[in-house]
């Protein structure tokens, strides 16, 4: 059986090189949170910090604002 590193935070155990906040980017709306996998949305870099960023067709045609889950940038 092989050891697998992991980092234990607050809601969940999560792999290590992956934070949680990249894990819940790959897969949801950065401004109201549905599931994009199989949706036309964008992704993007964070202007800040680089983190990925997706958002879904409704979000970006009604300009919400997002917030980057890792360094707190705020746009449109």
């Amino acid at each position: 059986m092989t050891s697998r590193k992991t980092m234990v935070k607050t809601r969940a155990v999560i792999p290590m090189g992956m934070s949680e906040t990249q894990q819940d980017a790959e897969s949801q709306c950065v401004s109201c949170g549905i599931k994009v996998a199989a949706m036309n949305a964008a992704s993007f870099d964070c202007p800040e910090c680089g983190t990925e960023i997706h958002r879904c067709p409704t979000c970006r045609k009604q300009s919400n604002l997002y917030e980057c889950p890792d360094c707190g940038f705020r746009g449109p």
